[in-house]
């Protein structure tokens, strides 16, 4: 097989660009932007990089991506997309997602109802670790409080956005946490600590903004919240466990048993149904099954970064980053840009991590950036990205859930502009030895 070119080649970053027009033209055209199956515009993006390689055989070709899939930390992040997928089925099952919402409900001072909705959010998306299921869970909450408060609806369904994209980028088990720890080789707690404290200042000016255009009225929950704490206990031994830095797939294997312990105990689970739950979930749709799409991307997205690298489209684009960048902050912004760019090309915030995590890595290294900081930064800039294009999961999600439009909710999206500002100011002035 030939050495890898150390030139840069535009042409070789094509089948990025078929994906990109599949993907984006298909959504344009249709005006659904999921109307195109992800996987499937990535296979013909891996296809056109096949043909668009003369200069291997086709076996070198299947070696090269063989290679790259086989990498550890892909494997890795599989496996742990894997894991994650069958807790969130038993958790779910065993009543912990509806006992986590009610919890953080029944602790809502009726007197800041949007702020409050925001605060929960953001409980619940740590907790559960997907934005999507946190606003399916308190859409219909936030559209209650607007009938009863007399706030306009966008505003409580805003809040509810913004509390989901706080856990979305910071939740253990969320699969773009996953993707940016594994593709920049740190540890979750380290990442969770740098992120942490980036997006904190944004999460508190957010939470004032929403107290003081909602302060004064008061909301009071008609139906009784059930709820029990031993349903929300596996969430809890998941977060500790990844924070005090326990091995990832020994967290998640735990909590996984724990939920089946503590469904079958409360008879929300049958014993017959165990493994059921943790393949497919309650409703036959999550669980480790609601993982595989994500997971054959991230094969598949390998495939194609493995041959665009060895055609010269990753040296092409890191060589146009660094003819832009002197030093490390400059390259951290790069990195910020990419990601965010490229979320607002694939409305998929993981998918978007997977594809920039090896340019990165590269700039990353060359530049002597922690790796925790790239981590954060991918998973950051994604999710700002995520959190306000309306044609992303999430707001559409938001939007058909309350009979509104996106556009009328995004101007209440003050916590993903607000996590962007903070980055920012934290690449530009936060002291560091080496610049």
């Amino acid at each position: 097989m030939t050495e890898r070119t150390e030139k840069g080649s535009a042409l070789a970053l094509l089948p990025i660009g078929v994906f990109l027009i599949l993907f984006l033209g298909s959504g344009f055209i249709s005006g659904d932007f999921y109307a195109m199956p992800a996987v499937l515009a990535f296979l013909l993006a891996l296809f056109v990089a096949f043909v668009q390689d003369r200069k291997h055989d086709f076996n070198e070709k299947i070696h090269i991506i063989a290679k790259g899939v086989g990498e550890d930390n892909i494997i890795t992040m599989s496996l742990i997309f894997l894991c994650a997928g069958g807790f969130s089925g038993a958790v779910t099952a065993a009543g912990g997602a509806d006992s986590a919402v009610n919890f953080g409900l029944s602790i809502l001072p009726s007197q800041v109802a949007v702020a409050g909705l925001f605060v929960i959010g953001c409980f619940i998306s740590v907790s559960m670790g997907t934005s999507m299921g946190t606003i399916a869970a308190l859409a219909p909450i936030a559209a209650g409080i607007s009938e009863k408060t007399g706030y306009d609806a966008a505003i409580c369904i805003g809040a509810v956005v913004c509390g989901a994209m706080f856990g979305d980028n910071l939740s253990m088990i969320s699969d773009t946490t996953i993707a940016a720890v594994k593709t920049q080789g740190c540890e979750m707690k380290d990442k969770f600590r740098e992120n942490f404290l980036i997006v904190l200042p944004a999460a508190v000016v957010t939470i004032g903004i929403f107290f003081v255009l909602t302060s004064g009225q008061d909301f009071q929950m008609e139906e009784e919240l059930i709820y029990s704490i031993w349903k929300i206990i596996p969430y809890l031994v998941v977060l500790v466990g990844a924070l005090i830095g326990v091995n990832v797939f020994l967290v998640l294997m735990t909590g996984t048993v724990l939920s089946l312990a503590v469904g079958v105990l409360s008879g929300e689970i049958a014993v017959s149904e165990m493994f059921q739950v943790v393949a497919q979930g309650p409703d036959g749709s999550g669980g480790i099954m609601g993982m595989y799409d994500i997971t054959v991307i991230s094969i598949v997205v390998a495939c194609i970064v493995s041959l665009v690298r060895e055609m010269g489209g990753i040296t092409f684009l890191l060589q146009m980053i660094k003819s832009r960048i002197k030093k490390k902050r400059g390259a951290e912004l790069g990195i910020a840009g990419l990601a965010f760019l490229v979320d607002l090309c694939t409305a998929n915030n993981t998918v978007a991590i997977v594809m920039t995590g090896p340019i990165a890595k590269d700039i990353s290294d060359e530049y002597g950036i922690e790796p925790r900081r790239s981590a954060s930064l991918l998973d950051i800039f994604t999710s700002v990205g995520q959190g306000i294009i309306p044609y992303g999961a999430q707001l559409l999600s938001a939007a058909s859930l309350t009979k509104l439009t996106p556009f009328e909710i995004m101007p209440y999206l003050y916590y993903p502009v607000l996590m962007a500002l903070s980055a920012v100011l934290f690449i530009l002035f936060r002291k560091r030895k080496i610049d």
